[in-house]
């Protein structure tokens, strides 16, 4: 058959973006549909954007502290406004990147939604495009939960550009996101409640990680409400009162911030229309090959993906062109994948939990650690940052590393790359540390 393209792909995030300037560069004929802004989650309404803000937060206690070290900001001052609009500059720069990529790259951009037809083809603004094979990388969107009301909540996507900082808040979730925009929005000075269905947070994470993170959020002043979940919101002039299955009332708030979740983005993909596989939860069902299917038909990503991480998009779609059109034979590996949450205090991982390791690797050797950070050793602040190794006791294999603290996504970087390569705990014990550095702790836990 003669197709239009070699490829399509569905969406112009990491994951298809990258995928699309590869198979590009192998002198294919590529074409990219996007009904938003280049860049997808990740860089638009993402991971760039919110770490944008969690550096602005980050800044009160740099303040807080600078006097102890001769440092006289008693003038200082924050206009949120100001923050969000160097904000939007700077994902508009980072935007004409991405499109300055995929034009050098000789991809073509179509700036319409895209729906898939059949195996081969889809429809984009009343126009059929055909190709040999079709890429999914839709990603992922903010999931809300049916309750009376929930049109009045935001998403995280709003939530990085609320017009102004809100007196008090509520939000509703405890993962990642959740926490992350609590943090923010506490260390701003707005002053938050973090509501949860359950009795933890963090589900997912280390038990010993997610205690600790708690009693620090609480401890920043985040009002953590366990136990509860929001089963109306409902509008009290231009505020909002929230009613909890629980004996606890919150009223008066000026945002409603649900962060329960996200969800694999197919909306009008067309899937109905070809024989895709769908996980219990929405997403796309992939096999190793990232075939969710019909022989043309792929997907990388967040649509298809639980690690929803910007990182194993872009190596899930790099790779795969490479096997297609570069008699590439590499596959991505998703075990010790590291991943950290720009909470305050931050919160680093790469390998398993105590309890999962617990069950995949029987007897285990716990090594932990609590202790002050010296760049707080001179001020009022209390921040304490907590360690964690987790080792397989036959073997001495480093299974689990989890740091919860100032600089803890930096620090797990490299430890990954030692723990992805097989360190042993005599192995770790054998390198000299850094000293004065919080890091060095990690070689010298015993």
């Amino acid at each position: 058959m003669g197709f239009d393209f070699d490829l399509i792909v569905i969406g112009a995030g990491s994951g298809g973006v990258r995928s699309a300037r590869i198979a590009a560069g192998y002198g294919k004929k590529v074409a990219i549909f996007e009904g938003s802004d280049v860049g997808g989650t990740c860089v638009i309404r993402g991971c760039v954007p919110k770490k944008l803000l969690v550096y602005a937060a980050g800044f009160v206690k740099t303040f807080k502290s600078a006097q102890a070290f001769g440092w006289d900001i008693d003038d200082a001052s924050f206009n949120w406004q100001n923050l969000i609009a160097n904000k939007d500059a700077e994902i508009n720069r980072l935007n004409k990147i991405y499109l300055s990529l995929l034009s050098n790259s000789g991809v073509e951009l179509i700036q319409h939604h895209a729906t898939i037809v059949d195996n081969h083809t889809v429809v984009a603004a009343n126009k059929n495009y055909s190709a040999k094979r079709i890429l999914i990388a839709t990603g992922s969107t903010p999931f809300f939960p049916e309750i009376d009301g929930i049109e009045h909540a935001v998403s995280s996507n709003e939530a990085l550009s609320l017009n102004s900082l809100p007196e008090e808040m509520t939000i509703m979730g405890a993962g990642y996101i959740a926490v992350e925009f609590a943090c923010i929005f506490n260390a701003l000075g707005v002053k938050v409640n973090l509501v949860y269905r359950g009795d933890k947070i963090l589900r997912g994470f280390d038990n010993d990680v997610r205690n600790f993170a708690e009693e620090s959020y609480i401890k920043n002043g985040i009002n953590v409400i366990l136990n509860s979940n929001i089963i109306e919101i409902k509008p009290n002039h231009e505020k909002f009162d929230l009613v909890l299955d629980s004996d606890i009332s919150l009223k008066n708030q000026e945002v409603v911030l649900c962060a329960t979740g996200r969800i694999a983005n197919t909306y009008n993909l067309g899937l109905e229309n070809i024989q895709v596989k769908l996980k219990y939860n929405g997403q796309v069902d992939v096999d190793a090959e990232q075939n969710c299917g019909p022989r043309s038909i792929f997907a990388v990503g967040d649509v298809c993906n639980n690690d929803n991480l910007t990182p194993v998009a872009i190596k899930e779609g790099h790779l795969l062109m490479d096997r297609w059109y570069g008699n590439g034979n590499s596959y991505i590996e998703y075990d010790y994948l590291p991943s950290t949450v720009f909470s305050q205090p931050e919160i680093a991982s790469c390998g398993y939990t105590e309890e999962q390791a617990e069950e995949h690797f029987g007897a285990l050797q716990i090594f932990t650690s609590k202790f002050r950070a010296m760049k707080y050793a001179m001020t009022d602040i209390q921040d304490q940052t907590f360690m964690k190794l987790i080792v397989q006791k036959e073997t001495d294999l480093v299974v689990g590393c989890h740091i919860v603290g100032a600089d803890a996504g930096e620090m797990i970087q490299g430890f990954a790359v030692a723990i992805k390569q097989g360190i042993t705990k005599s192995k770790l014990n054998q390198c000299i540390g850094i000293h004065p550095t919080s890091a060095e702790e990690l070689v010298t836990m015993n």
